[in-house]
């Protein structure tokens, strides 16, 4: 097996959903991302914040960014199903490579970690 890569995404959901809807889809986000062999290491619920403009008629958005292991080949995957999910409105993928990145995903992957431990 090829060794894995460090990702982080951040995504934004429509700010019309209910708290409820909002935990179902970081749920479902987080259950595709594993289905697909990532390995989530931390995360960081950052809420409702303004858009820098308006996308798809939202002036606000609820922001989230998972920090995690996998293979490159699942993130076709974990994309496509976003990209089906009308309730995203924004997402990014970003790869960590080489050793002063990775240790900058390391450093931001434990902070997350240590606010959701709060």
């Amino acid at each position: 097996m090829s060794k894995l890569t460090h990702y982080e995404t951040m995504f934004i959901l429509k700010p019309t959903l209910t708290d409820e809807e909002t935990v179902a889809q970081i749920e479902n986000i987080r259950a595709i991302i594993e289905k697909n062999g990532g390995e989530i290491a931390s995360a960081d619920n950052v809420g409702t914040r303004e858009l820098a403009y308006e996308i798809e008629k939202c002036k606000r958005g609820y922001y989230y960014v998972v920090y995690f292991r996998g293979n490159p080949s699942g993130i076709a995957e974990i994309e496509r199903n976003y990209r089906m999910n009308e309730n995203l409105i924004r997402f990014i993928f970003i790869k960590f490579e080489n050793k002063k990145e990775i240790a900058s995903w390391t450093k931001m992957s434990d902070e997350a970690a240590k606010k959701a431990n709060k």
